[in-house]
């Protein structure tokens, strides 16, 4: 079971790490801005759910570590430090200038824009990379059910990605053109997510 500090640092980071401009939440406010927020919403939540399966990788794959080796463990949390610092690194050197893609899609049932928010995070190998780089971060291996907090984690994730991609489906039309009007928002917003990903990649490296 998690800890309410386990659990409580964990939202914070994984709801600095969602609202960050990326392909997810940019492709859900366009969406909603194109077609409505019904389906901005179903494309959403369909992205939110894809989260599952990256967090069923990231468990069965640390699980059998820990099992295996836990120095190999050890050895997969500095590793997925090291690309946390990537990803910060990056991240605090972006220039900005994310947009809305507005274009008007092609018509699609609800059911088959949350499949392809589905597919299209499901499929993404950079999301399973980054599962298996922040799940660690807040797991607590000593306890002896690492699995079940990293599941637990993962749908803490999962939750919290459905309920503000929701909402970026349902208030797509205002906060897509604030963006689009505010580029220089998406820097800021870069910028707070680096440090974030800097903070918990020197912590992954060095806590053992």
């Amino acid at each position: 079971m998690l800890t309410p500090d386990q659990l409580l640092g964990f939202l914070l980071a994984a709801v600095l790490v969602t609202i960050s401009p990326g392909p997810d939440n940019l492709m859900v406010l366009g969406t909603g801005m194109s077609r409505g927020r019904a389906s901005g919403i179903a494309f959403g939540l369909g992205c939110a759910l894809g989260c599952l399966s990256h967090t069923a990788l990231a468990v069965i794959g640390v699980g059998a570590l820990i099992a295996a080796s836990p120095p190999a463990f050890t050895a997969l949390k500095i590793c997925g430090g090291l690309y946390l610092l990537w990803l910060g690194y990056g991240a605090l050197r972006s220039g900005g200038g994310a947009r809305v893609d507005t274009a008007v899609q092609s018509e699609r049932s609800l059911g088959a824009l949350f499949m392809k928010g589905v597919i299209a995070n499901a499929i993404n190998p950079k999301v399973v990379l980054f599962f298996l780089s922040f799940l660690p971060q807040f797991v607590a291996p000593a306890r002896g059910d690492a699995a079940w907090q990293m599941a637990s984690l993962g749908v803490v994730f999962t939750m919290q990605a459905a309920l503000l991609f929701g909402l970026l489906g349902y208030f797509a039309g205002s906060v897509g053109q604030w963006i689009n009007r505010r580029p220089r928002a998406g820097q800021w917003l870069d910028r707070l997510a680096g440090t974030i990903f800097v903070a918990l990649g020197l912590r992954l490296i060095v806590t053992r």
